[in-house]
């Protein structure tokens, strides 16, 4: 009998369903060894060492992995195909070898991307041996992540405020939503109009935008110049110029992998990255998906002949392109082992075996299978016609309408809720012919500050920056949250007050390590690593010695800096009974550890506090008409509920509409 180990017990469970009693099948659940956290964990002296231990309560997992390997005849090694999997691998290796029960002949190493029986069994035909290489790498990730994390926190504590830390990718995380918010603050809205011209043609009405005047642009900044084109206007004849029309294919989108997974399912259900990759895992577990973290758009061979032959039995083969359709990845740094994610089966059977995991699983199942499927379908085809008009008075008016027709419906056959067309259909329309004018219609507009954050958004900023890899999107978000240096407003990120002072320090006294391009490059490092074309000691060395110069240098030149405080205008109770009123302290709102509260500005010499309460204006409780404010929960996520709570249990994960006077 052969042990085979896991990271969690449902993917265990899966793997027992086709493996026989030739087979015992343990989980490690996750990580067994980890740095320590009291301390650095990292041997500066000897080529920077990591001092792995094993997790504070996970000796009861390694006793029982120990106790298991008693009497099997080897070890094999079944955790994820990534970096993480790899030094998991790894870290079990050392604890079940370290008594000398096992030499390395004994343990092997299979690596798959979809727990299928197929899968399994062709991995346990061809084993191998743990990749080291992959193991630097991920040892050179942890190793700088400490060495920032815990080299970096207590300069922020002694210079800024205790309990404040730092992240090597992280803070540069919220150095993109800190700048963002600057350039909205900084936004100037500028004004300009638009003029509309419903029209009446032979067959029909059309709403046409005016787009230029006397061959020059349109271009109206005020209600006066709007005002004098629609007299203008009023007086003109208008005639049908041109109709052109051309066929334009509408391509679906490549597989997903993990950020377009993360932004797809953002966009569409509302979830955060950490949800998505939560329901992803069960779904991976359970042998329903492929391996969710890859950053390749890769394609089995068996898997596009299966859905090939599915397309053409299901759709017809109309909607089957002549040959099978591969992607190329656009980034050079993209993991070609790996598959893109998509379904392992593509049975109605095999679907309903989602509904089992409930809502959220059956919708990224669902998600998932429709773009693998439409990866392999014909391009939609779109009639797109473009209507060109003209006004003469004294001046020549060039109106523009589009419109457009479903031709073929393509990929989108797979779900009736796909809509590929932008704009309506117009009306059969006749070059030449004349047009009566039925409404001229202005509207004024401002130009619009860049929009904030969303998570689906920041993870596309990422990508495209080349800053983290697929398995570190979602922790990267999660992190800046929990730590208070970013808030979410509805769907939006927005840097707190903390999140503003530390990223200023920062940028102010460490503009490398905050530096995109020193970011993307060190993980590109950290690829060339894994891939054995450099040392990982190396790199970790070109990082160190130039960041403990600054650390130094810091330390000791560095101002102390106060986050800022929102004033409120109101006098502190404890002062207004013992002070003249010349020395009264005031209510300002400060942001703790645990959230905002609210002190006095004569801190520390008064000690007031309070609880502050966040009021949305404008709204009142549906249930006792009393305030309605702004919560969070034990784990951070903002929620709305009565200010007369626990009399009121009145609450709402949405923010309240205002209320109608």
């Amino acid at each position: 009998m052969k042990l085979i180990v896991v990271e969690s017990p449902t993917k265990a469970k899966t793997l027992s369903r086709f493996l026989g009693e030739d087979y015992q099948i343990e989980a490690s659940m996750g990580h067994i060894k980890d740095l320590p956290k009291s301390k650095l964990g990292v041997d500066l002296e000897k080529n920077f060492l990591p001092d792995y231990q094993v997790i504070e309560g996970k000796k009861k997992v390694v006793a029982a992995l120990k106790k298991a390997a008693n009497g099997v005849s080897g070890v094999i090694l079944a955790t994820d195909p990534d970096r993480e999997g790899e030094a998991i691998a790894r870290h079990v290796q050392e604890v079940l070898g370290a008594n000398n029960q096992f030499s390395n002949s004994n343990f092997q190493r299979i690596v798959f991307h979809e727990i299928t029986k197929t899968a399994v069994l062709g991995a346990l035909a061809h084993p191998g041996k743990v990749d080291l290489k992959l193991v630097d790498a991920q040892t050179a990730r942890r190793v700088l992540d400490r060495l920032v994390g815990y080299k970096l926190s207590p300069i922020l504590w002694k210079k800024v405020r205790r309990g404040l830390s730092a992240g090597r990718v992280q803070s540069v995380a919220v150095r993109l939503i800190v700048e963002r918010e600057k350039e909205i603050e900084a936004f100037s809205a500028i004004e300009y109009w638009e003029i509309k011209a419903h029209l009446r043609a032979t067959k029909g009405e059309v709403w046409f935008d005016l787009v230029k005047v006397n061959g020059k642009k349109l271009e109206v900044g005020n209600k006066e110049q709007a005002d004098k084109i629609v007299e203008d206007l009023e007086k003109a004849k208008y005639r049908l110029i041109e109709v052109a029309e051309k066929e334009v294919k509408r391509y679906p989108a490549p597989p997903l992998i993990t950020s377009t997974l993360q932004r797809s399912a953002g966009n569409r259900f509302g979830w955060s990255a950490k949800k998505t990759m939560r329901e992803a895992q069960r779904l991976y577990e359970e042998g329903l998906i492929t391996y969710h973290r890859t950053d390749s758009v890769n394609l089995s061979v068996v898997a596009v002949e299966k859905v090939r032959k599915m397309i053409e039995e299901r759709y017809g083969g109309e909607y089957l392109p002549e040959k099978a359709v591969f992607y190329k990845a656009k980034s050079k740094m993209v993991q070609g082992a790996h598959e893109a994610i998509r379904p392992t089966g593509l049975s109605t059977k095999h679907e309903a075996r989602s509904t089992k995991l409930g809502k959220g699983a059956v919708l990224l199942y669902r998600l998932i299978w429709d773009r693998f499927v439409a990866s392999q379908m014909k391009p939609a085809i779109v009639k797109r016609t473009i209507a060109t008009g003209e006004a003469k008075t004294d001046s020549l008016y060039l109106f523009k309408a589009k419109g457009e027709r479903l031709v073929f419906d393509g990929w989108s056959k797979i779900n009736e809720k796909i809509n590929l067309l932008t704009v309506q259909e117009l009306p059969q329309l006749t070059e030449g012919e004349a047009l009566q004018l039925i409404k001229l219609q202005p509207e004024q507009k401002f130009t619009q500050p860049p929009a904030r954050f969303t998570e689906a958004s920041l993870i596309k900023e990422l990508e495209q920056k080349g800053i983290g890899r697929p398995s570190t999107y979602a922790p990267i978000i999660s992190t800046i949250l929990m730590r208070q240096y970013v808030e979410k407003e509805e769907r939006s990120l927005k840097p707190t007050v903390i999140g503003l002072t530390v990223t200023e320090f920062l940028l102010k006294h460490f503009a490398g390590v905050m530096d995109y391009e020193f970011t993307a490059k060190m993980e590109n490092n950290l690829d060339r690593v894994a891939e054995g074309k450099v040392v990982w000691v190396k790199v970790v060395e070109e990082f160190y010695r130039p960041f403990s110069e600054r650390l130094t240098k810091t330390e000791e030149n560095a101002k102390r800096v106060k986050i800022a405080v929102e004033k409120t205008g109101e006098a502190c109770p404890e002062c207004k009974q013992g002070l003249p009123a010349g020395r009264q302290g005031e209510v300002v709102v400060r942001t703790g550890r645990f959230g905002k509260f609210l002190s006095c500005s004569r801190f520390p010499e008064c000690k007031y506090t309070a609880n502050f309460k966040e009021v949305v204006s404008g709204v009142v409780c549906d249930k006792c008409g009393g305030q309605v404010v702004v919560k969070k929960t034990k784990k951070g996520k903002k929620f709305y509920g009565c200010a007369n709570y626990p009399k009121c249990d009145w609450a709402s994960w949405s923010k309240p509409k205002p209320n109608k006077s």
